[in-house]
């Protein structure tokens, strides 16, 4: 006797074990291991499933993506909201925030800046991905240097503190050659002040 085929979730519950299952993959063996076939299985539905939802890989790693992007934003506004109302205050705590969320979604933080492809017509990565680059533009605003580019300053921001999530990730902040230990944030985030500072004060006096 042939077994009925697996039926198919209609109460939106499916997309979600589905992107579930991708995040699981993705956990277990990288972005290369990500399949759609997979994905159905562990989902306990058939392996055509997915097309529902999903038109081909990219769907899904877009839908992972935008769940990504989302608990992202969650991380920083998080510390934000409970930071001081300082400038500074606030940017230092998006910038917790952004190592709250490398160090709790390891695979998701790897996976949203791998240079992997995403669908950028999609709603929700789009919005996802918008605001948190968003927050890092209205947190950084009050600090920006009078006549520079507000990019400037956000890029300089956004570089220090990924490249200190991602070194501290790949376990770079353990070589011995670093002599007296890995700095905290605190510790560069109080350089990066204090030059935002100068600058600022060289501008005004120019």
């Amino acid at each position: 006797m042939m077994n009925a085929p697996k039926s198919r979730p209609r109460d939106g519950t499916l997309r979600t074990k589905l992107v579930d299952a991708g995040v699981q993959l993705l956990r277990d063996r990288g972005p290369d291991g990500l399949s759609l076939r997979e994905c159905a299985a562990m989902a306990g539905v058939s392996h055509a499933a997915p097309g529902y939802h999903f038109k081909n890989l990219m769907g899904l790693s877009t839908a992972i993506a935008a769940r990504g992007y989302r608990l992202f934003c969650n991380a920083m506004l998080a510390r934000r909201d409970k930071a001081g109302p300082a400038p500074f205050e606030r940017l230092s705590a998006i910038c917790h925030g952004y190592l709250d969320y490398a160090a709790g979604h390891p695979e998701l933080f790897l996976f949203i800046f791998s240079g992997q492809k995403f669908n950028e017509n999609d709603q929700d990565f789009c919005v996802a991905s918008s605001e948190a680059y968003g927050i890092l533009r209205e947190t950084c605003a009050p600090l920006v240097p009078p006549g520079t580019e507000i990019e400037e300053t956000e890029i300089l921001v956004w570089s220090l503190v990924h490249g200190y999530a991602h070194l501290a990730m790949t376990r770079k902040k353990d070589n011995p050659k670093l002599g007296r230990g890995w700095p905290d944030l605190d510790a560069l985030l109080s350089h990066l002040r204090n030059a935002l500072a100068a600058q600022s004060a060289d501008k005004t006096r120019e």
